[in-house]
């Protein structure tokens, strides 16, 4: 072989290491790109979508939200154990938790565990050690009434029925809430809320499934409060439909919901 080709098969020899080196630099660099971005879903934020209008005024059927998971204590994965948090649950907060399902029946996902699990959105009213009583259709709790006061006001939801707007205020938090003056639900039994759990409600208060009618959530179910709206649009139709161009020009510029991006959660 002489020197010219001896060369030349080096510098062949060079390049292909050369790209073998930079295609396994860019996988490398891929595969810590997802690993950080399922660290971050996994123990500080995850993202979440309203499917339901349970909780309306507060939040709205499309909205998206961000649930912040680290504020309560990181829980372990494929465990109960949550490490110390900045602070425990309180009163007032929105959270977003897991239940147990079969059909339309809903359990605590912790007593049921044998069962699928899906996530729902609702707001904390009692805490643990908390007495709460129902009593014409009014929240009481530790034996003080948690006071409506009628704003005046109406939403439409997505039935197209006008609510009635009312403000409550949990200690120092101050909410609205949505009074249907054609339901009149039965009167749950007084409970008191256990150890290492929470009594959650709806917002739109008659029509919304929860503690009420399935009991307390235990804290390991827990994924964090609710802190930011990133994207909101008046959407619940199948996936599949965006895969159409006037759909989304539809949506963005009817369907959009712009005011609402960038909201926190209150």
């Amino acid at each position: 072989m002489s020197r010219r080709e001896h060369a030349r098969e080096e510098s062949g020899a060079g390049a292909a290491k050369r790209a073998a080196s930079g295609f396994w630099e860019q996988i490398s660099t891929l595969v810590v790109a997802v690993l950080i971005a399922l660290g971050i879903r996994a123990f500080v934020v995850e993202p979440y979508r309203i499917p339901s209008g349970s909780m309306f005024p507060t939040l709205l059927i499309g909205d998206h939200l961000f649930v912040n998971k680290f504020v309560y204590g990181i829980k372990l994965p494929m465990t109960r154990i949550r490490l110390p948090g900045l602070r425990a649950p309180e009163r007032g907060d929105v959270v977003v938790f897991s239940v147990a399902k079969r059909g339309p029946q809903t359990f605590p996902a912790d007593l049921r565990p044998e069962l699928p699990s899906e996530e729902f959105v609702k707001r904390i009213v009692g805490i643990p050690g908390d007495r709460l009583e129902f009593r014409d259709g009014k929240v009481w709790l530790n034996g003080e009434p948690v006071a409506p006061h009628p704003l005046g006001e109406s939403f439409e939801d997505d039935a197209g029925r006008p609510l009635s707007m009312v403000e409550v205020r949990l200690g120092d938090r101050s909410f609205t809430i949505l009074d249907d003056p054609q339901i009149s639900l039965p009167e749950p039994a007084p409970v008191t809320v256990p150890p290492g759990r929470y009594f959650m409600l709806g917002d739109n208060r008659d029509h919304s499934k929860d503690s009420r009618f399935w009991g307390t959530v235990d804290l390991a179910e827990i994924k964090g409060p609710a802190m930011v709206l990133y994207w909101s649009w008046d959407f619940n139709g199948e996936w599949a439909e965006l895969l159409n161009p006037l759909t989304w020009w539809r949506l963005l510029t009817e369907k959009m919901r712009w005011d609402r991006m960038g909201d926190v959660v209150r």
